[in-house]
């Protein structure tokens, strides 16, 4: 068996309109249908029915510890395929008050920034060989 991709992301959140707006707004993700406390998104370009699943569990979620005090996700990393997309992505995410930071890992370049729930996640470019 050989696994070919990530097909989707699921996210609990605290505010899923608030961060189906960012994730919108900000990335680009289109939204593909929505239940009671749930939203989900799809990337442009993408044939999976859905690239991120939102799921509300209210406003009065702690803060994640993964990483700090407690094993778990560190970030999902979504790339593009040109600089030009890059940098228009980090405008906006500069513009939101999102970025983080931005990196060269040799065969990236890359841009880490939080979500509103201060999950952090990463744009990439990957970098011709």
């Amino acid at each position: 068996m050989t696994m070919q991709s990530l097909n989707h992301a699921v996210l609990y959140v605290r505010d899923v309109e608030r961060r189906a707006a960012f994730y919108t707004t900000v990335l680009g993700f289109r939204p593909v249908f929505g239940l009671p406390g749930a939203a989900f998104r799809q990337a442009e370009g993408s044939a999976n029915d859905h690239d991120l699943g939102l799921l509300q569990i209210g406003a009065e979620a702690g803060d994640s510890e993964a990483g700090r005090r407690t094993v778990g996700l560190c970030h999902l990393a979504w790339e593009v395929e040109t600089l030009t997309e890059l940098k228009h992505l980090r405008t906006r995410l500069i513009e939101a008050g999102a970025l983080v930071r931005e990196t060269g890992h040799g065969t990236t370049k890359a841009l880490y920034a939080q979500d509103p729930d201060g999950l952090e996640f990463e744009v990439c470019r990957l970098v011709p060989a």
